[in-house]
């Protein structure tokens, strides 16, 4: 209980501060189950975030719910995706009844110019987190490479293209290279099986 707990503050807690969306949520995620808690291990909370950025729906509450089991199953899972959404559904909600005048006011307006700064460096800084805790492969920072040069072309040239086709190319991608290092391992296989073979038939030839 002391856990399930726990898990629920925090998710609120997350979710009552983040700005941004869940991109901006992924570094404060982060600081919190794995740096702090160490609930998760980095290369988990990696797993999820391309688990929770590639499945339907906002990669916070996936995030939130994908934690929440990790931690205590069902309950968890529950909790979880109740404590990250509670916080912005009644924030939305109040605000929703008095819109117009809400933003009129002059330091509303200036505060959310300052909150757009904000969520762009907790965005940069949460991508630049994940980076460095990610395996340095050749085929890793290929991919990263790639999409980066991509992603800053086409916000220069103006080309509407979406995050989706980013996921689904990288995902082609993983497969393509885990499918050939396969097939390179049973060559490799087969080709020692063979060696050894002819190797224990020379022995035997040889015996007097």
């Amino acid at each position: 209980m002391k856990k399930l707990f726990l898990l629920l503050f925090t998710m609120m807690k997350i979710g009552l501060f983040t700005f941004g969306g869940g991109y901006a949520m992924i570094s404060l995620l982060e600081n919190e189950f794995v740096s702090r808690r160490k609930w998760l291990d980095t290369e988990e909370f990696l797993d999820m975030v391309a688990i929770a950025e590639s499945t339907p729906g906002p990669i916070a509450i996936n995030g939130a719910t994908y934690i929440g089991y990790r931690v205590a199953r069902l309950p968890g899972a529950i909790l979880g995706t109740v404590g990250v959404v509670t916080p912005s559904f009644v924030i939305i909600y109040l605000i929703s009844l008095f819109f117009e005048r809400f933003l009129s006011v002059p330091w509303v307006a200036s505060a959310f110019r300052g909150v757009q700064v904000a969520v762009v460096f907790l965005i940069f800084a949460a991508a630049l987190r994940l980076f460095k805790k990610l395996s340095k492969t050749p085929f890793a920072v290929t991919v990263f490479v790639a999409v980066t040069l991509a992603a800053v072309a086409l916000s220069l040239f103006a080309i509407r293209f979406s995050s989706v086709w980013f996921v689904l190319i990288g995902a082609a991608l993983g497969l393509f290279a885990y499918l050939f290092a396969l097939l390179h391992r049973d060559k490799d296989g087969d080709r020692e099986t063979g060696e050894t073979k002819d190797a224990g038939e020379t022995g035997e030839g040889g015996a007097p």
